[in-house]
């Protein structure tokens, strides 16, 4: 091996990041995978507002039918008439939400106003004050000050790169689950790379980063026999999902992966088309993810959906939608309390609009969040406060 190719490999070994010892799995703790949809997905295109006149009106090309107006329409909720489900649902999703595993907050966001994906995501992964003259502490993202809190959960990113929101004083491993078992660092250089790096403060971090790939790697291992009898495909969503699934079943208890491609200016189509392929993939996927858990696990679970910001109530001239404010944030999980649309609320007409192009923000992320995670967790005022700092709390009664 060139000596170039070996340090370009052992760059890519798969540190885990920040101070202290990798923790223990605690059997008897609930599980948290959230999932960041980057791009701001088209909300109204997910749950669709089929009670609203204006919602047609401003989108004559692109608009979701109303249920029971065609193969392509939007689903019928229960005891919802003002709201439908996207059609790409349909196999996946809509039995959760039947079954009251399923809940919608529409209007959930935060409150920045920039329309900047990079801006907003940072400004949600840190959790920090919406005040824009506040200072910002890029070191500290708020499921790592979760982590902490909790003090013995394991935690896991999903992702290429450890992402703001697992970035702080908790050791946190990151794994692209899509390069596991593809080419990398073999027996060999491994040992070599853990040589290398002994006696230095790296020692520890390297070591910890080879023992969860190695770890991950066992666990995909019976997948990828199955890809090969079973043609489960390791290629999208869906197949990642099955991967994370198995991961949290046996070993994580907090987890983060993000999924892109959400950013639709341009022809995404209504019923079917592009945005309504990738909603369908999303939808296999977090359907997947609780079958691969299996239904003891998938109780304990609680799967956070969310975007950056949403997309403007009227269609652009290309078919699209462009940069807007308020968006739908989705719980689930074999102990939620949904089969609801959850949150404050407003009609959704030209009127209710945020400066008369977007859904207003009427749930704060953070008081969403840390309404969940007082009841998941127990967590005093106090401790709360140290994830979201001067929070108050929405208790919305999802778990």
């Amino acid at each position: 091996m060139l000596r170039r190719d070996f340090l370009r490999r052992a760059a890519a070994v798969p540190l885990a990041s920040g101070a202290g010892a990798l923790w223990a799995a605690s059997a008897a703790t609930p599980r948290l995978l959230v999932v960041f949809l980057r791009g701001a997905y088209d909300a109204a295109s997910v749950l669709v507002p089929v009670g609203s006149d204006d919602y047609y009106e401003a989108r004559p090309r692109i608009a979701i039918a109303r249920p029971g107006s065609g193969a392509d329409a939007a689903l019928a909720l229960p005891d919802q008439s003002d709201w439908g489900l996207a059609p790409a649902w349909a196999e996946s999703l809509l039995p959760l939400y039947e079954r009251g595993q399923l809940a919608a907050i529409p209007f959930a966001g935060t409150h920045d106003l920039s329309r900047s994906h990079f801006e907003t995501q940072d400004r949600i992964e840190l959790g920090q004050s919406d005040d824009p003259a506040a200072v910002r502490d890029f070191r500290s993202g708020f499921l790592n000050r979760l982590a902490e809190v909790l003090g013995a959960r394991d935690a896991i990113a999903l992702t290429s790169d450890l992402p703001l929101i697992l970035r702080g004083a908790v050791k946190v491993p990151n794994l692209a689950l899509g390069s596991v078992g593809r080419g990398g660092v073999d027996a060999r250089q491994t040992d070599l790379i853990r040589q290398m790096y002994a006696g230095t403060q790296l020692a520890g971090p390297v070591n910890d980063g080879f023992d969860v790939r190695q770890a991950a790697q066992r666990e995909l291992m019976g997948g990828m026999e199955a890809a090969s009898r079973n043609a489960i495909t390791a290629r999208g969503f869906e197949g990642e999902a099955r991967r994370i699934g198995r991961l949290m079943r046996e070993r994580y208890r907090l987890g983060f992966v993000d999924v892109g491609g959400w950013d639709t200016h341009v022809g995404q189509g209504a019923g079917t088309g592009a945005l309504a392929t990738r909603v369908g993939e999303l939808g296999n996927g977090l359907a997947a993810l609780a079958q691969e858990l299996g239904e003891a696990a998938w109780r304990d679970t609680v799967v956070v959906v969310l975007s950056e910001f949403g997309r403007t109530f009227r269609e652009n001239g290309n078919r699209g939608t462009d940069h807007g404010h308020g968006s739908t944030y989705w719980v689930l999980g074999g102990s939620v309390r949904g089969g609801r649309v959850a949150g404050e609320q407003v009609a959704v007409r030209q009127a209710t609009l945020h400066q008369n192009r977007d859904w207003p923000v009427l749930n704060d992320y953070r008081g969403v969040f840390a309404g969940l995670f007082q009841p998941m967790y127990g967590l005093s005022p106090a401790q709360l406060g140290r994830v979201f700092e001067g929070v108050t709390p929405q208790p919305l009664g999802l778990v």
